[in-house]
């Protein structure tokens, strides 16, 4: 299956978003997101697509879906797909939508950007009370998902989240090996229009561009009255990807840094945005000991390398940095709960006496009954090193299993504790490493 065809389908009331200048057919492929939605086919739920904006949910649904639904034998006039913007309005959409439904067979109702659409949460559940309506839709943004439209859908809503292209996606429309695969990705990140631009130049000038669609809607939305401020915190985020912080350390930063008086509720807020948007999600501090979480501080991370990247002019490249983004974001898209983890441990301070100390695990991974710990590390040039990465899996007494991904070339081998050291291409193109 395919994420981008480059000859574009023309159907009603729709409009294909594949830049024009795109001339040359390539094909990427979306499997792993067919097979979730083909799996909540007629489940009586509303199916929601959700992810950051141009990551492709449109074409996935109204392109990749849709050539699925024919594939299985569903007659093209019980697919009705119908695109909303700001024109459109409940009684023009319910029109439309009496002119379809003749019969009472199964009919696949596609909906894109459904935010769109005024009340658009009664409207939908309206249609879901009827038997032969099986309802897809995407949205852009996770207020689509609040706990008050939650209350609408009655609990009805099954949300599918797209994540722009793994690296395994990447890779199949790459022209090079793995190694100079990764720089790439790792730089210019998986978003499908920028990863089908074939110079540095295109794609940092699509990169931009995405961000400056992203901020003007993020203001727009939300009525932000100082978007400087809302800028400035952006900048910082970026700047500072897998490092610990809370909007208490944020505030303190732009009061001594740019003499502002912004508020850590304000700071909480403008994150909130930001989450919202998909732009950015937060990983929370968990004792792994204490099995408690602990809400001082979290990380934050991008959910698109290339996009943090431009957002800073692709000045700050701290590669073990980015590599741990990149790490996040598989591991979110195979579908783990990600924690940042803390170990604590009696040791000695520096006067000899016996404190309480804390090591930190990169990730604590949770899919169902299933847990991995992962550390991430750039190089380990040698043994000390090493030991020093996996200090804290040795402080760690349960038996899940324990990895450290490097990005040297290394073969996949277990130590004498179990833990297991793998190169960070092997992690990312086999999902048999840790499994999920």
């Amino acid at each position: 299956m395919v994420l981008y065809r480059r000859k574009i389908h023309i159907y009603a009331n729709f409009s294909d978003k594949i830049p024009k200048e795109l001339t040359k057919t390539m094909e990427i492929e979306r499997d792993l997101y067919l097979q979730r939605l083909a799996a909540r086919e007629r489940n009586g739920l509303i199916k929601v697509i959700t992810g950051v904006r141009r990551c492709g949910k449109s074409y996935l649904l109204n392109n990749i879906f849709y050539r699925h639904l024919l594939e299985e034998g569903i007659d093209n006039e019980h697919i009705i797909r119908f695109a909303f913007d700001s024109a459109d309005d409940p009684r023009k959409f319910m029109a439309y939508i009496r002119t379809k439904l003749i019969d009472g067979e199964m009919y696949y109702l596609l909906l894109d950007e459904v935010q769109e659409l005024d009340a658009f949460e009664s409207v939908l559940n309206g249609y879901l009370r009827r038997e032969n309506i099986d309802i897809y839709v995407t949205g852009s943004n996770a207020k689509f998902l609040s706990s008050d439209i939650i209350t609408e859908f009655s609990g009805r809503g099954d949300e599918v989240h797209l994540n722009p292209l793994s690296f395994s996606e990447f890779m199949t429309v790459w022209e090079g090996d793995k190694y100079d695969g990764l720089s790439q990705y790792m730089l210019y990140g998986g978003m499908p229009l920028v990863v089908l631009r074939k110079n540095d130049r295109d794609k940092e000038a699509a990169l931009q561009n995405l961000f400056d669609v992203y901020i003007k809607d993020i203001l727009r939305r939300n009525k932000v009255r100082k978007p400087g401020e809302l800028e400035a915190l952006l900048n910082i985020l970026s700047s500072s990807i897998g490092s610990l912080t809370n909007p208490e350390k944020l505030k303190n930063t732009f009061r001594s840094v740019m003499q502002s008086p912004i508020t850590s509720d304000t700071v909480r807020r403008y994150i909130g945005y930001f989450k919202d948007a998909f732009l950015l999600e937060e990983a929370n501090r968990y004792d792994v000991k204490g099995k408690a979480y602990i809400s001082t501080l979290n990380k934050y991370y991008f959910s698109d390398t290339g996009l943090r990247n431009a957002r800073i002019n692709f000045r700050q490249f701290e590669q073990n940095h980015i590599m741990e983004n990149v790490i996040y974001n598989e591991l979110r898209m195979r579908g783990y709960s990600v924690d940042v983890g803390i170990v604590p441990y009696a040791g000695k301070g520096k006067s000899g006496s016996v404190s309480r100390q804390y090591l930190e695990v990169d990730f604590v991974c949770n899919l169902g009954s299933n847990r991995v710990y992962i550390q991430s590390a750039y190089s380990i040039p040698d043994e000390e090193k090493r030991a020093q990465e996996i200090r804290s899996f040795r402080k760690i007494d349960d038996s899940f299993k324990k990895i450290l991904i490097v990005r040297d070339p290394v073969r996949p081998w277990y130590d004498d504790n179990g833990i297991l050291t793998v190169n960070i291409y092997d992690f990312l193109l086999d999902t048999n490493v840790i499994g999920g």
